[in-house]
C-alpha cells in the first residue's frame, strides 16, 4: 500500500478523489485529509505520507503557500507531491520544469493510473524531493523564463541549468540530453515535450531527431545536404524544411 493524504478545500472533490482511488488505484491508502494551508501544514507535521495529493487553490492560500509553510516550520518533507489543478498554464509549466506530477480537473482515471505507476517507481527508488525546492524557486520568482530544469530517469531526479544543455536527441519515445561537463542522460519523455519547454530558451528543432541550443552551435555546413557542428563536436543533419528557419536565425546573430 502507498500511504497518502489529500488536501483540497472542496469536500466533494476529496470524496470524488477517494472514489477514484477505490476504483482505479486501490493501492492508495488515504491516512488523512485537510482543507486549508493551516490544516494541511499541521497534518504534514503529524504524518509523513508517501504521497500528498495537493490542490493549488485552497481557502486560505495556495498549495505553494502550504509547501513554503512546511519548510518554514522546519518539517522535513519526504513525501512525493502530486498537484491537482485546472488548466493553469504557468503552474503546469513550472511542474514540467520541476519534474513534478500533476492531475488536471476533472481527474481522468487513465491519467490517475499513469501517475500512480510513476509514483510506485519513484517510491521504490526512494527518490529525492529536491525538485520541490526547484518548483518553489520558480514559483517565487513569478517569471516564465525558468533557469533550471529537473530531469527524472531510472537513476533519480537530476537538476541542471538550462543554459548548460547543449542539445537533445530523440530515441523513440525517449530523449537523450547532452549537457556540458556531464554524461548524456536518457529521459522517458518525447523530444516534442522538451521542444515545447525549451524553444523560448534559445533552442531550435533542426530535425525530427534533434533539438539544439543555438548558443552551442559552432558551424552550419551547407554541403552534403546541410548539417551543423555543435560545441560537443557532434555533426547533426538539418531537415529540408528547417533550413530556411535556421538561416534566418543565424542572420540575426
Amino acid at each position: 500500500m502507498i500511504t497518502a493524504i489529500l488536501i483540497d478545500d472542496d469536500a466533494n472533490l476529496r470524496n470524488g478523489m477517494k472514489s477514484l482511488f477505490e476504483r482505479y488505484a486501490p493501492e492508495i491508502k488515504i491516512i488523512g485529509e485537510a482543507d486549508s494551508v493551516e490544516t494541511g501544514t499541521h497534518l504534514l507535521k503529524e504524518q509523513q505520507p508517501q504521497v500528498v495529493f495537493l490542490d493549488i487553490h485552497l481557502g486560505d492560500g495556495t498549495g505553494f503557500d502550504l509547501l513554503e509553510e512546511v519548510q518554514k516550520k522546519g518539517v522535513k518533507l519526504s513525501s512525493q507531491i502530486v498537484f491537482i489543478t485546472a488548466h493553469e498554464q504557468y503552474a503546469i509549466k513550472a511542474f514540467r520544469f520541476s519534474a513534478l506530477d500533476f492531475l488536471l480537473k476533472p481527474v481522468d482515471p487513465e491519467e490517475l493510473q499513469k501517475v500512480i505507476m510513476k509514483l510506485k517507481n519513484i517510491i521504490d527508488k526512494n527518490d529525492s524531493v529536491a525538485h520541490i525546492d526547484l518548483l518553489l524557486e520558480n514559483i517565487r520568482k513569478k517569471v516564465d523564463n525558468f533557469k533550471r530544469i529537473a530531469l527524472s530517469n531510472a537513476d533519480g531526479i537530476h537538476l541542471f541549468d538550462v543554459s548548460d544543455i547543449i542539445r537533445c536527441e530523440s530515441e523513440d519515445n525517449y530523449t537523450k540530453f547532452f549537457i556540458k561537463n556531464n554524461k548524456p542522460i536518457l529521459i522517458s519523455k518525447t523530444l516534442k515535450e522538451y521542444e515545447e519547454l525549451l524553444t523560448e530558451h534559445g533552442f531550435e528543432r533542426i530535425h525530427q531527431s534533434h533539438l539544439i541550443n543555438i548558443a552551442y552551435l559552432k558551424s552550419y555546413i551547407k554541403k552534403d545536404g546541410g548539417y551543423v557542428i555543435m560545441a560537443d563536436n557532434s555533426n547533426l543533419p538539418i531537415s529540408q524544411r528547417k533550413k530556411d528557419r535556421l538561416q534566418e536565425i543565424l542572420k540575426t546573430m
